[in-house]
């Protein structure tokens, strides 16, 4: 994650496990056990309703960053389809 992000997410081991774990308690991950170059890693996966679950915040999401981003540019977003450039 932290590669992926640039560095902005570096999260302790701490912080990511238990959030995995909640999220395969609710039935949106699966996880199975693999063995990578001799060593066991537990490898997670979404399930059915744990990808129609990131859909919806994902679309929440654009909602909110394109809010945050009419209030931080005037009242426009920058590309926002319709909006006056």
């Amino acid at each position: 994650m932290a590669a992926a992000s640039d560095g902005v997410f570096s999260l302790p081991e701490g912080t990511v496990y238990p959030a995995l774990h909640r999220l395969e308690k609710s039935g949106l991950l699966d996880s199975t056990w693999q063995t990578v170059d001799g060593r066991r890693r537990r490898v997670y996966s979404l399930t059915a309703p744990g990808r129609v679950r990131l859909q919806e915040r994902r679309q929440g999401w654009r909602v909110f960053a394109s809010a945050v981003e009419r209030v931080l540019s005037g009242g426009q977003a920058a590309g926002m389809a319709g909006a006056p450039a």
